[in-house]
């Protein structure tokens, strides 16, 4: 089969490689249909997740037809349209049973080293290093699916691939983020980040009852999006990121935001002093991660509000200012999406006509475009907001649709 393979820094190549094969009773295999490039996917691309191996195949949001099943799955059979949670969770566990999904603990067969990090090991993760169980991802023709009677959705012919992909991450990450926000009704959110998540954040907030959302970045055609799609208030932070705290005061009536939703995490970019230190101490291998985000989530949020993190994190962070969170009495939520919690509530949305997920696709590609997909994601080119890819379709007529 065709698959998008890890090779290095900025280098994935798409290659042929071995089909998938049943390895446990309770697998299935699963026909990719339809598979995306994460933002997260960009953090291997980048070369801040250790443990990549040359060859390891990527992507984490797939989809697809079940093609074989194990003898021990008995809710699946050979035709069934799934999407499958990026976050890999047995279902027997204590974890699973409290339904903190991303936490299981028997599905990472290389928990030790996460252990060593970070004291316990959560969920393993498709497509997503060793660190997070070496297995292999969706962007390819095929992918095995562990504990495949646990955590998948069926999805009905009514629905297209486009309208119920992102049930594998990136809509779940923005409504558990803002979930975690507890809003109540006519609340005002801040959210940084205007990327898939942060697009799927400000809609969920508003569907959790926000009054108001107020969108940062500093790319001109994600805050358009997040103001035409999401009906957000925007900051472009480029302009205003000296005077951020303010004018996040001045919106708000002098309070601050209720909740501040950071949807950017260790890789983020800007001018201020926080930032000019995080990137010096990255080119110098003394700090893992850039939080300068976080750094203003905590300073911005209203006393007694709620920080949410969906962004990544993965290593040790400095100059936090604890001290404010702890001074306003700040909630902190944070961590892996419980993405297996979320699939009926959120299909069920979609099938009411609440959202339609597909409306940040803004480049349907073939597989074989993958190298070139990346480097558009990465450096936001062509108004670039989500690619998805098609392993299966004519490579020409996907061409034509993304023209049009």
């Amino acid at each position: 089969m065709k698959a998008v393979c890890w090779q290095g820094k900025e280098d994935v190549r798409v290659e042929t490689v071995p089909d998938p094969t049943i390895l446990n009773p309770r697998d299935a295999i699963v026909k990719i249909t339809t598979t995306a490039i994460c933002g997260s996917d960009l953090h291997l691309y980048d070369g801040v997740i250790m443990t990549m191996k040359e060859g390891d195949i990527l992507g984490h949001e797939f989809m697809g037809e079940v093609v074989e099943v194990g003898k021990e799955v008995k809710n699946l059979k050979v035709g069934d349209r799934i999407v499958v949670p990026f976050t890999i969770a047995c279902g027997q566990c204590f974890f699973c049973d409290h339904a903190l999904w991303s936490l299981c603990d028997n599905s990472n067969p290389n928990a030790r080293m996460l252990e060593k990090m970070y004291g316990y090991s959560g969920s393993a993760l498709f497509g997503y290093s060793h660190l997070f169980g070496g297995y292999a991802g969706g962007q390819a023709q095929y992918a095995r699916v562990p504990f495949a009677d646990v955590g998948h959705v069926k999805i009905p012919d009514s629905l297209t691939d486009e309208q119920v992909l992102f049930l594998s991450d990136v809509f779940p990450t923005g409504y558990q983020a803002a979930e975690n926000c507890n809003i109540q009704p006519g609340d005002t959110v801040a959210v940084w980040g205007c990327g898939p998540v942060g697009q799927f954040a400000i809609k969920s907030a508003y569907m959790l009852g926000a009054g108001k959302v107020i969108a940062i970045d500093n790319v001109n055609y994600r805050l358009r999006f997040a103001a035409d799609a999401g009906k957000a208030d925007t900051i472009d932070f480029d302009f205003d990121e000296v005077n951020l705290f303010d004018r996040l005061k001045e919106m708000t009536g002098g309070r601050g935001p209720d909740s501040c939703i950071d949807a950017v995490g260790m890789e983020a970019h800007g001018t201020a002093p926080g930032m000019l230190y995080d990137w010096t101490k990255q080119a110098l291998r003394l700090g893992t991660d850039r939080p300068n985000v976080l750094r203003q989530a905590i300073q911005a949020c209203r006393k007694g509000g709620t920080v949410s993190i969906p962004g990544v994190y993965a290593g040790f962070l400095d100059k936090i200012p604890f001290g404010a969170a702890f001074g306003k009495g700040l909630t902190m939520k944070m961590g892996q999406t419980h993405v297996h919690k979320y699939l009926p509530p959120l299909l069920e949305h979609i099938e009411k006509g609440d959202i339609d997920p597909s409306f940040i696709i803004t480049h349907r590609l073939h597989l074989e475009d993958a190298p070139q997909a990346y480097e558009t994601f990465k450096h936001k080119r062509d108004n670039c907001l989500k690619v998805v890819m098609k392993p299966w379709e004519d490579k020409q007529e996907l061409s034509q649709i993304s023209q049009a």
